[in-house]
């Protein structure tokens, strides 16, 4: 399979070299010193699940050259998907699948604007990875997971192909019977534990020892629910227990991006996360004050990295 990584991050390093050592023809998009270390030196992914060096490795920093692409898995941040889908659309042919792997729940929505809505399939992961160095990616924690589906849920063709390419690749995979549910569990997780993180500057296993900081996670995800009732989402009533217990399971020293993000004074995922809540939450007239109270204290932060006043 013809297969672009567009972002080759934590996220788009780890699955990339997966599908390459699997034999599938990968070409991963890049940039500045990470990308000439990746095409001078490979793409070397340490992780406990083993490790792998692409090499050579098909790296590039513009998508536009790139001729008959099958399956597009877009890995950058969320803030950037937009300019994302703008680039990747004049390079897809009748049967290019286009796939966000990106933390958030209007992903699909912003490809659906841009693309005509037949290439787009709905996804997430699920992985602990980041980049060491410039062309080393490492596998912290979690078993890789991708899990994707198409946007009316049925089980298609297609669809039924990209599962086992996936599963070819080693990657724990699952082709979702309701995407939206899967999407949403997975926000609730990430939004649930990312901005507090980046708020009190503390890892998971930390924040989940201090009683009152669990609370405030607590009330955090009981807003995300009530939202995600409000917008018909079939979410099980126990999520809220099921999530918490992936959570006290990581690994005591897990940070999320998005914390690592604003803590470098880099730009995050804030407005995908608790800032949709936010925005959310004053379109259906749902009150939602912790979220509120998190997304504003980390504002400043992330227009001072965005250069806005």
């Amino acid at each position: 399979m013809n297969i672009v990584i567009y972002g080759t991050g934590g996220v788009g390093g780890y699955f990339g070299a997966r599908l390459a050592q699997a034999g599938n023809n990968v070409t991963f998009i890049a940039r500045g010193k990470h990308l000439e270390a990746i095409q001078k030196k490979g793409l070397q992914l340490k992780s406990t699940k083993g490790n792998y060096l692409v090499y050579p490795a098909n790296a590039t920093s513009t998508i536009s050259g790139i001729n008959n692409i099958d399956l597009i898995l877009i890995c950058v941040k969320t803030w950037q998907l937009n300019e994302v889908a703008k680039k990747i659309k004049p390079v897809l042919k009748e049967s290019t699948l286009v796939i966000s792997l990106l933390n958030g729940v209007e992903n699909a929505d912003v490809l659906c604007e841009n693309l005509d809505k037949k290439h787009v399939l709905g996804g997430l992961c699920k992985v602990v990875s980041k980049v060491e160095d410039y062309g080393v990616i490492n596998h912290v924690s979690y078993n890789p997971t991708i899990v994707f589906g198409e946007l009316n849920n049925e089980k298609t063709e297609r669809a039924i192909e990209l599962e086992q390419i996936f599963l070819n690749a080693g990657i724990t995979t699952k082709l979702a019977s309701d995407i939206q549910k899967e999407i949403w569990t997975k926000f609730l997780f990430i939004t649930t534990i990312s901005a507090i993180g980046a708020l009190t500057r503390a890892t998971i296993g930390e924040m989940i020892d201090l009683e009152e900081i669990r609370k405030i996670m607590l009330q955090t995800a009981k807003e995300i629910l009530t939202i995600a009732n409000a917008k018909n989402i079939n979410l099980p009533d126990n999520i809220i227990e099921k999530q918490f217990q992936v959570i006290e399971n990581q690994p005591y020293n897990t940070t999320s991006s998005l914390q690592r993000d604003i803590m470098e004074g880099k730009p995050s995922e804030l407005e995908a996360q608790n800032g949709t809540i936010v925005k959310m939450g004053k379109e259906l007239g749902i009150s939602t004050p912790v979220n509120t109270f998190i997304y504003h204290c980390l504002l400043p932060q992330e227009n001072k990295a965005r250069g806005l006043r």
